[in-house]
């Protein structure tokens, strides 16, 4: 953490401190250029199929290439952690250290999300985001971050020395070989960092560590993609969510 200093100011600070940022990974190369006509499509959009997702469990499901599915809540304030791979190739999956290295901290309208490598092409288009009004609040905390991992039985171990299996990376891990018949040992290698859907996180100011908040998510509220390959979603949650399974038919 750099709050802490044992070394002693240079000579020349000033001539190493005050620099101007300049964003790493400019993204105005992959902007959705298409979502005028996504949002067109969303008008049209009729139901197919809903996955009831019980609290602290997960579940997968299935979307195919052109389809929309949609995350909603629909009791109280719920969060829950989001894995996507390639349906035909689940070695490609969602790259949260990248995305988040292209877009920022949070996720919202317009924004992809991209895959490991060697792949790295997006796997899904953010096509609506009841919660964007949110934006970032004084403290910098907003939903949908890239920055959180997902709680595990590792870091729990490491920090109270307690053995928990219930939390969102067992919880992920047993859907998928419950639901999809993965091998232990290669399930738990496959579940990936998460797009934390609906949390309110952010960087203390002071020390920069992470932080969450309550959430502002209330029934009714719903983040929605729009899928870009064949996908295996794979969807935690931390009490209780609907996913809508949405087609646009042409």
């Amino acid at each position: 953490m750099k709050i802490k200093k044992f070394s002693e100011k240079p000579s020349d600070l000033k001539d190493r401190i005050g620099a101007k940022p300049i964003v790493c990974y400019p993204n105005t190369n992959i902007e959705e250029k298409n979502l005028s006509i996504l949002h067109s499509a969303r008008e049209h959009l009729v139901k197919k199929d809903e996955v009831i997702i019980p609290p602290r469990d997960a579940k997968t499901f299935e979307v195919k290439f052109g389809e929309f599915f949609r995350i909603e809540s629909v009791e109280g304030p719920q969060v829950g952690d989001l894995n996507l791979f390639n349906l035909n190739n689940l070695e490609e999956k969602f790259y949260s250290g990248k995305t988040r290295a292209l877009y920022g901290t949070h996720l919202s309208v317009g924004d992809k999300m991209f895959s490991s490598f060697p792949y790295l092409r997006s796997l899904a288009t953010i096509t609506w985001d009841t919660l964007d009004w949110y934006d970032y609040d004084k403290d910098g905390g907003s939903v949908h971050d890239v920055i959180g991992t997902r709680c595990d039985p590792y870091t729990s171990k490491l920090l109270t020395d307690n053995d928990y299996h219930y939390c969102c990376h067992s919880n992920l891990t047993r859907a998928l070989v419950k639901e999809k018949n993965v091998q232990l040992d290669h399930a738990e290698k496959i579940v990936h960092d998460v797009l934390n859907v609906f949390m309110l996180t952010g960087f203390t100011n002071d020390t920069k560590q992470y932080f969450m908040k309550a959430s502002p998510v209330r029934p009714g509220d719903y983040l929605e993609f729009f899928a870009e390959t064949d996908l295996l979603v794979h969807f935690l949650l931390v009490q209780v969510v609907i996913v809508d399974l949405n087609i646009h038919l042409m």
